[in-house]
């Protein structure tokens, strides 16, 4: 028997499996007189050059090099949400969902916040579920003719006009409730998404110069807890061991002393790294460019929140993309002004390579067909309750919306896990 991998070299490659053998095997073929198989093929020629394009077009196994930057995962699942946002077609909201876990499902890491979007699947349905509840307390204005049931109705003052508790509960109702809440739900879908597939450290490593301070704050901030977690899972072993009870309140003040303790000296030796690498340290600004650059920033960040308005409302989707797009380029502008008066340098900073231009391109594409189709199929992306009719997928938007699965091709393959990994014969 014969190891897969003779050299130290190959011992630290990819994970085996068929799928990475199989394009292993492929990219060795575009290079190589013969693809291992028996098989000898040219280095040159047609036959070549369409290997060779075959095995760049595929996606490569992810490593420090080739990763996707985390912004593009961010672009991509705000292109969802804003496409979520323009519908209340059940149909239409569980294919976006559905693009969304595809998605992570074949580029989802092993990282602990990768296992964020089943938390925020379950949060949707609770708000799906909170969402039907209060309908059916509160009521709705939603006329209707189909009478479920009725609750008793609690007499309210008449400053209270118009909110009631209890009362008659239409079939309407409950309908409009389930497609406002499945709605919301996607919309925490999508962002649950982004959180599985970014990588939130290296996002914060990629904030401008001029949010540097923010960034080392929310960074530091984010290695502690789990710290702090981990000195209380610790404590109350030791104390188990010992024969000590762990809870009541006199247990919790013997832990916290110690966590306490801990931490205090975790942030005297952050302090002292910190000031040991310079952190802190400003470079000269004219007074000009100052002004200039919080003029600019507040201004584009506030045209951002105008236009993100504008393109969630159903009603401003003429100015919102226009005002979104100003906001953004003046904030831009602000921000790499601000970067001057931070003197660092960055360490292998991450690059918006062909494939994150790629998967960023893909949920704008959905984004701006959706709000398209908004203009021109409004029956459809929101079919009506009064009267109660049953809801269609309607082409054209559905057609829309599978843009969204360009990142389960394009992007990098994320390496398998040792315990996943397949015993090398």
């Amino acid at each position: 028997m014969t190891r897969a991998s003779e050299t130290p070299a190959d011992a630290t490659a990819a994970p085996t499996g068929p799928r990475h053998a199989a394009r292993a095997a492929l990219r060795r073929a575009a290079v190589e007189p013969g693809s291992g198989t028996g098989t000898a093929l040219p280095r040159s020629g047609p036959a070549g050059r369409a290997v060779g394009l075959r095995a760049r077009l595929l996606a490569p196994v992810a490593d420090r090099g080739n990763a996707l930057h985390p912004g593009a995962w961010w672009l991509w699942a705000l292109g969802l949400a804003v496409a979520a946002s323009r519908t209340t077609n059940p149909l239409l909201l569980g294919l976006i969902v559905g693009v969304a876990g595809y998605v992570v499902a074949a580029r989802r890491t092993d990282a602990p916040w990768a296992r964020s979007y089943g938390a925020f699947v379950k949060l949707g349905l609770f708000v799906v579920g909170l969402r039907i509840a209060f309908s059916v307390v509160l009521g709705s204005p939603v006329p209707g003719s189909h009478e479920l049931f009725t609750l008793p109705e609690l007499p309210l003052p008449g400053w209270a006009q118009g909110i009631r508790i209890g009362g008659r509960v239409t079939a309407e109702q409950l309908v409009f409730a389930l497609y406002d809440g499945l709605k919301l739900a996607a919309l925490l879908i999508c962002v649950g998404a982004a959180n599985a597939l970014a990588n939130p450290a290296r996002l914060l490593k990629s904030l401008p110069g001029a949010l540097y301070e923010a960034g080392v704050a929310v960074v530091v901030a984010m290695t502690f807890a789990p710290n702090l977690v981990a000195d209380v899972v610790r404590l109350r072993t030791a104390r188990r061991l010992r024969g000590r009870p762990t809870g009541g309140v006199r247990a919790v003040l013997q832990i916290g002393l110690p966590v306490l303790e801990g931490a205090l000296e975790r942030s005297v030796a952050v302090a002292a790294s910190m000031d040991a690498r310079g952190y802190g340290r400003t470079a000269h600004v004219p007074t000009a460019v100052r002004r200039t650059t919080d003029v600019l920033t507040l201004g584009g960040l506030l045209g951002v929140c105008a236009g993100s308005y504008g393109l969630l409302a159903a009603e401003g989707a003429g100015y919102g993309l226009p005002l979104l797009g100003a906001g953004l380029l003046a904030a831009v502008v602000g921000l790499r002004l601000g970067g001057r008066r931070s003197v660092r340098t960055r360490y292998r900073p991450d690059r918006f390579g062909p494939r994150s231009w790629l998967v960023a391109a893909s949920g704008v594409a959905v984004a701006l067909l959706m709000i398209r189709a908004n203009a021109h199929s409004f029956d459809a992306l929101h079919p009506g309750v009064v009267p109660l009719i049953a809801p269609e997928l309607p082409l054209w938007p559905a057609l829309s919306v599978l843009p969204g699965l360009l990142p389960a091709f394009v992007a990098p393959v994320p390496p398998a896990s040792p315990a996943r990994e397949e015993p090398s014969a």
